[in-house]
């Protein structure tokens, strides 16, 4: 079950929960976070910049088709840490939930091509896209660990 933080949660400030609460409107800057997975080989902190999307009420890493070392590292080793850097800077453990079943990849990354293609229609949501999204994408969704403040 995905843990996510709301505003009930008394674990999470309120200025982190607000970074996080991104809408598909949101500029690069406010999505772009570094994460540390930990190498599938050698179990070292590897710590890279990338994006992730709020969509549907739950956090997820993805990007277009092609081979990703982090997720590599995440299907190895699912921990991992968010490491917010704008508006706000914190680092935020989390597990991450390979997403494998195919019709809930196509549902969720329907809802990050079409959130994408309100920033500025760099992709869309065409069929074509998500088919390619779906057959060669990674995702997970991030399941936060609620840590005390």
């Amino acid at each position: 079950m995905t843990k996510s933080p709301k505003k009930e949660d008394p674990h999470m400030k309120d200025d982190v929960r607000a970074a996080l609460e991104i809408t598909p409107q949101a500029p690069t800057r406010d999505r772009t976070i570094d994460i540390t997975t930990y190498g599938a080989s050698s179990g070292m902190p590897r710590r890279i910049e990338t994006w992730f999307h709020h969509v549907d009420g739950r956090w997820f890493l993805s990007g277009r088709p092609g081979r990703r070392d982090w997720y590599a590292n995440l299907r190895k080793n699912p921990q991992l840490v968010v490491h917010l850097k704008h508006h706000v800077q914190a680092d935020l453990p989390a597990t991450a939930v390979l997403i494998t079943d195919p019709r809930e990849r196509r549902r969720i990354v329907t809802l990050i091509l079409r959130g994408l293609e309100q920033m500025g229609g760099w992709t869309n949501a065409s069929d074509e896209n998500v088919q390619a999204w779906v057959a060669g994408s990674p995702l997970v969704e991030i399941d936060f660990i609620a840590q005390a403040q």
